[in-house]
Formats: structure tokens, C-alpha cells, sequence
């Protein structure tokens, strides 16, 4: 059975959703089948709530992955991501569940997320997660996100 195109959120007004579980993410097809390639996302202002305070928490982002078939389209990737603003959850829980959605909905051949949280409690949490392998001859730098160092 072949399923019928879904409108993507591009190109139209598009609410935030209430919760991840609500959020779509979109894909397009892969212009480069034949071609291994990288491609970054950085999303240097997420929030999310502090599960045992309710205060906001706040991360630096940096999402690369490596596409198959589709490729995740940014617009629904930042919706997803707004949609953690009013969620609770720990640093290390809500960094990997972004990264296993992702790759449970573009199937990509490799996936890193790197979140890379401003402290809590004074202690700053950076969380790394990656699934697959980078393909042989894919450049893939480092997130160059410097680590926590406070005000000096």
C-alpha cells in the first residue's frame, strides 16, 4: 500500500506543538542518493523544564547526521524542538530521545547529537549520542562548542 504525500509544515503557519509526542517531524526526499554526505543542525537556544524544580533548563544544541533517503526538514525540526518547552525531563533522558526520534523518522545512516547544557546545581551536563557509522569519506568536524566556563 502506498501512503498518500502528507503536507509538510513548510510554507504554511504552524502552531507549536503541545508536546513531542505531537510534534511531526518532516522529510524530503534525498537530492543525492549517490553521495555521502553530512549536514548540521545547531540549535543554540532549546529549553526544556527541570523535572524536580519546574525551573527552565536551557542547552546548546549540535545535531549532525548523515542522510539516506529523506532528509529532515529544519522547519519541523524546530517545532519538535520548541515543543520540549514546557516538558520536564532530565538533561541526559531529553538529549537522547531527540536524537532517537530523529533517526526513527528519517532512518539517516549516521546520527550525533551533542547537548551541551548551561549548569544546574552549578554543574554543568554535556550529553553525546550517537547512532551508526559515519560512512567512509564523509568529513564530520567537531560540534566547536567551547565547554561551560562560567563568567572568566
Amino acid at each position: 500500500m502506498v501512503r498518500a504525500p502528507r503536507k509538510l509544515q513548510l510554507g504554511r503557519p504552524s502552531a507549536i506543538p503541545s508536546s513531542p509526542e505531537k510534534a511531526v517531524l518532516d522529510s524530503v526526499p534525498n537530492p543525492h542518493l549517490d553521495t555521502d554526505y553530512a549536514v548540521r543542525f545547531t540549535a543554540p537556544e532549546f529549553t526544556t523544564l527541570c523535572p524536580i524544580t519546574g525551573q527552565p533548563d536551557f542547552a546548546h544544541f549540535v545535531i549532525d547526521y548523515c542522510p539516506a533517503g529523506d532528509l529532515l526538514e529544519s522547519k519541523s525540526l524546530k517545532l519538535f524542538l520548541a515543543s520540549f518547552r514546557n516538558m520536564a525531563s532530565f538533561h541526559e533522558d531529553c538529549t537522547v530521545a531527540i536524537g532517537k526520534r530523529i533517526v526513527a523518522e528519517i532512518r539517516p545512516k549516521y546520527l550525533r547529537i551533542a547537548g551541551y547544557w548551561y549548569p544546574r546545581g552549578g554543574i554543568p551536563i554535556d550529553v553525546y549520542w550517537e547512532k551508526g557509522r559515519v560512512p567512509q569519506g564523509v568529513w564530520l568536524p567537531d560540534p566547536e562548542v567551547e565547554p561551560y566556563r562560567g563568567r572568566g
